[in-house]
């Protein structure tokens, strides 16, 4: 119901945004236009935080003073759904901004959209903008061979960038958090296969770990934006793809040189048929499905009791509230990947961390806009402007190390101090709309205590103390190079109508099979075959060409 009520939504708006642009548009869709004081208007479409206003943030105001630009901000919140939405109004209507910036955990890109886009004309080719303009951004895709293959088309075009961040613990992003103070209190250990996970559940959901005499523990929950539940659960019975970081899993996988898909597999109908079964049991919340980020916040830091046992999500700060009076942030701690029935024991691997494309220029940005914007983001390369574009302005967000500083790699010397949340205000930079060019050198200098259950060791934590229990069940074999492999521009209206209609298909009936909607043992070959009829197999075809040209060493 929720999702016709949304689709009449979507098309209602499309139709007045329709109107409006008929009136609003610029007229020859690419006139430069200057505020009063001289600066050119750029309307940018970006994803703002409830704490954050683009309009009087001191970043938007630095860029603005630097490049001559007034932005006019189109906003979203960061809720994925509703921003990928209003995205895709807004390029439907036609009535769509200059430059897109966006966020890829929140919503960006995907590269059959860029092509389409690309061909279509709507995107704005930057390679020579960059060339003539942004040398910071020029030498890194000289030195990244990914970044350029990400970054290029088929046809030599670079219509849209994606966000370079060599975060480690996000190269391994489907963790579970479990608590570790209940499973003490239990005396259980931590789970190493499917079956022990469902005994950890089960003690957690009829032991009352939280000792509040009440039947009120959660086993295991997650929320529809944040979630690695099939990522992690999944892993246990068949390679499971990561794909985008925008909450769209990929469906491909790598047999040889075979461009396949593992959504079909007989290991995939088992990992689904285990799901549901814990599902079944009540010991994964039926609101994990549906609820968003601020309702699974609401559950961690419930302020009655502790009541939430595991969580399959990227870092604990997404559902409690880290350095919490009282302590329940340091309870949690990752699982390392399940073995299952038939002794596999996968992890979701991504390279690089964000394969969203999120920077953009339009055919609506004049010659001057253009200009502006690549030199805006130019900065954003350099060691000045990543550091006050991600934290802020010196002083405010960040400062130079301090005495007695540890960098994040103690081999490493320290190169600057991000202050805490109860060291500055809100509302101080775009942080992760700013991570363009975040390397492992920046990361790496950066100071981190060295207590990793403090918020403000947080990064030590999720680098030291949890990813290296995900790394070596990665299998590279299987992973396919959707970063890197571009299809036919020919082809990328059909193969992004594929690839919705195909995650739409498939995540609809992974519901289904798990909520008990669809019973997985009669409906299985009805799925299958579903899955023909939605173009699954001419999906693999387009990308198989492309991967055989990415593999003979051509675009």
């Amino acid at each position: 119901m929720r999702s016709s009520v949304s689709k009449v939504a979507a098309l209602s708006a499309a139709a007045l945004l329709a109107l409006a642009a008929c009136s609003s548009d610029k007229t020859d869709g690419a006139a430069n236009e200057t505020s009063a004081d001289g600066k050119v208007i750029i309307d940018t479409f970006g994803p703002q935080g409830p704490d954050d206003n683009w309009d009087t943030n001191p970043v938007s105001k630095i860029m603005s003073d630097k490049f001559k630009i007034q932005f006019r901000w189109q906003t979203t919140t960061y809720d994925a759904g509703a921003a990928k939405e209003k995205r895709q109004i807004a390029l439907a209507s036609g009535d769509y901004p200059d430059l897109f910036m966006l966020i890829p955990w929140v919503d960006g890109f995907s590269q059959a959209e860029v092509l389409k886009l690309g061909t279509q004309g709507v995107a704005q080719p930057l390679e020579q903008l960059i060339k003539d303009n942004a040398p910071n951004i020029q030498k890194e895709l000289d030195a990244n061979k990914t970044l350029k293959e990400m970054s290029t088309a088929p046809d030599g075009h670079i219509y849209a960038l994606p966000q370079w961040s060599d975060c480690v613990h996000c190269t391994y992003p489907d963790k579970l958090w479990m608590n570790s103070a209940w499973l003490k209190k239990l005396n259980l250990q931590v789970p190493k296969t499917t079956e022990n996970l469902r005994k950890v559940l089960q003690a957690f959901k009829t032991q009352d770990p939280n000792g509040n005499g009440k039947a009120d523990e959660i086993p295991l929950t997650t929320d529809v934006q944040d979630s690695s539940l099939m990522g992690y659960l999944m892993s246990a019975f068949a390679y499971n793809p990561v794909g985008a970081n925008n909450g769209n899993r990929s469906l491909l996988e790598l047999n040889g040189d075979k461009v396949a898909t593992p959504v079909n597999t007989d290991a995939w109908k088992a990992g689904l048929k285990y799901i549901n079964s814990l599902y079944k049991e009540g010991l994964i919340d039926q609101t994990a499905f549906t609820q968003n980020a601020q309702a699974l916040q609401a559950q961690g830091n419930n302020p009655k009791a502790v009541v939430v046992g595991s969580v399959p999500v990227l870092w604990p700060g997404i559902f409690v509230q880290l350095g919490s009076k009282d302590g329940r942030d340091k309870q949690y701690d990752a699982v390392p990947p399940l073995t299952g029935p038939d002794g596999k024991s996968y992890t979701g691997y991504n390279y690089p961390s964000s394969t969203g494309y999120t920077f953009m220029l339009t055919n609506k940005a004049s010659k001057e806009a253009q200009v502006a914007a690549i030199k805006m983001l130019d900065y954003i390369y350099s060691d000045e402007g990543r550091k006050v574009a991600i934290m802020g302005p010196e002083g405010v967000g960040w400062s130079a190390p301090r005495p007695g500083d540890i960098a994040l790699d103690d081999k490493t010397k320290v190169g600057y101090y991000r202050f805490g949340e109860d060291e500055h205000k809100k509302n101080i930079s775009w942080d992760a709309m700013a991570q363009y060019n975040v390397t492992l050198a920046y990361r790496n200098e950066q100071a981190v205590p060295a207590d990793v259950y403090s918020a403000a060791g947080l990064e030590r934590r999720l680098y030291q103390e949890t990813t290296k229990k995900y790394v070596g069940h990665e299998d590279k074999s299987l992973w396919f190079p959707q970063t890197s492999v571009w299809p036919d521009p020919s082809l990328s209206g059909e193969l992004a109508t594929l690839q919705t209609n195909l995650s739409t298909y498939v995540n609809q009936n992974q519901l289904a099979f798990i909520t008990g909607s669809k019973n997985i043992d009669t409906d299985w070959d009805a799925y299958v075959k579903g899955l023909d009829s939605t173009g699954m197999p001419r999906y693999l075809e387009i990308n198989q060409q492309a991967y055989d040209k990415y593999k003979s060493g051509s675009k």
